[in-house]
């Protein structure tokens, strides 16, 4: 008796699955992305190190800022001066006073910037004040300070009592520190660097060394290729602001977090988004890593001074205050400054988020114009 085997029936191929080979490519992508930035100490320094480094030098050196005394130079006697000189609060509180004997040597201190103001008495009893119009901040507060106190001497002096008083007080707390103002500047900063970089370089990079060619015969959109970018920037980028939030909450700093500071958060994400488009732009264009750092450079440094991340805007002329509207980390600042330290809510975060996006929206448009998968 003969037996038969059964035919053997073909192996079954389980069907693809596109979605799932895509989440691995996307997934691959970001991996790749971010193994090539922990490795670049370069990247690691300018984007991490450097913008912390700034924090700490600046943090320390502010950290027991306030009212920046004036160095004035009393000539003689001077009874105005003299009769208040031991007061620890007041308009003197601003002063440091030193005595001297020879006028034309404070005078040429007043020129060269070491002091900020000369005062003497004349044998008529006139007040003669000399200063530098080189600060025009510091000679007005010189002005300001000697008139009121002429004026509350004269009003002694005749016996009438003043009708109106003034009273004087910052809106801030006034254990409100420097950092808080610092903190959100230079994160901006640390932030704007980082997704620049991080885009514009990996587009040159991989451009260069074939790999978006490589990309562009495998199954991966370059909505996949730009997504993994935005992944890796925005984990960079909340990385930058938790280390930066860290640091400046020590206690040797003093950072004290208001009620909704979380709010940075999605104000960063939407930042690294606006300022991954200028890359992306720079990445674009630019046919090697030279190109492409001396036109980062080009907009970084300006947009960093114009959009208030080292020096306030407050003090800047008009026109320069309405330039700076066109700068998207100026909107970062400002925003991630009010919910920090200044109470700000959601009302004030919004308005920058939404017009961030768009700054993004169009950037992208135009990288998208000018994008090229190889040198060819």
């Amino acid at each position: 008796m003969t037996t038969t085997s059964a035919p053997s029936r073909p192996a079954v191929t389980p069907p693809e699955r596109p979605g799932g080979e895509r989440g691995n490519a996307f997934t691959g992508l970001s991996r790749v992305m971010l193994l090539g930035f922990v490795r670049d100490r370069g990247a690691l320094f300018f984007t991490m190190i450097m913008p912390l480094m700034f924090l700490l030098l600046f943090g320390a050196l502010y950290k027991s800022g306030g009212t920046s005394h004036l160095k004035i130079a009393e000539v003689g006697q001077v009874q105005l001066l003299d009769a208040v000189k031991g007061q620890q609060d007041g308009p003197l509180a601003a002063l440091e006073i030193t005595q001297y004997s020879d006028e034309s040597a404070a005078l040429e201190k007043v020129r060269k910037g070491e002091l900020d103001g000369v005062v003497k008495q004349g044998q008529d009893g006139r007040i003669a004040v000399r200063y530098s119009q080189a600060d025009q901040v510091k000679a007005g507060t010189v002005q300001g300070i000697m008139n009121g106190l002429v004026q509350a001497a004269n009003q002694e002096a005749s016996g009438v009592k003043p009708a109106f008083a003034l009273d004087l007080e910052q809106v801030e707390d006034k254990s409100l520190k420097p950092i808080q103002y610092l903190t959100p500047g230079l994160l901006g900063y640390a932030v704007a660097m980082g997704a620049v970089y991080g885009a514009s370089f990996t587009l040159v990079s991989w451009r260069k060394k074939r790999v978006l060619r490589r990309l562009r015969l495998a199954p991966v959109s370059p909505g996949m290729v730009v997504g993994a970018r935005v992944g890796v920037s925005v984990l960079v980028a909340l990385a930058q602001t938790g280390l930066f939030l860290a640091v400046a909450t020590l206690p040797f700093f003093g950072l004290k977090l208001t009620g909704h500071w979380w709010l940075v958060l999605p104000l960063v994400l939407c930042a690294t988004i606006a300022f991954m488009s200028i890359g992306l732009v720079t990445g674009a264009v630019s046919k090697s890593e030279e190109a492409a750092n001396g036109l980062n450079q080009m907009i970084i440094l300006p947009m960093s001074f114009l959009g208030g991340a080292f020096i306030p805007l407050d003090f800047a002329p008009g026109w320069l205050q309405t330039v700076s509207h066109a700068m998207p980390l100026r909107y970062l600042t400002v925003s991630a400054k009010s919910v920090l330290s200044q109470g700000g809510g959601l009302v004030d975060v919004l308005p920058a988020m939404g017009g961030l996006l768009v700054f993004a929206a169009v950037m992208s448009l135009i990288a998208w114009r000018f994008f090229n998968w190889d040198d060819a």
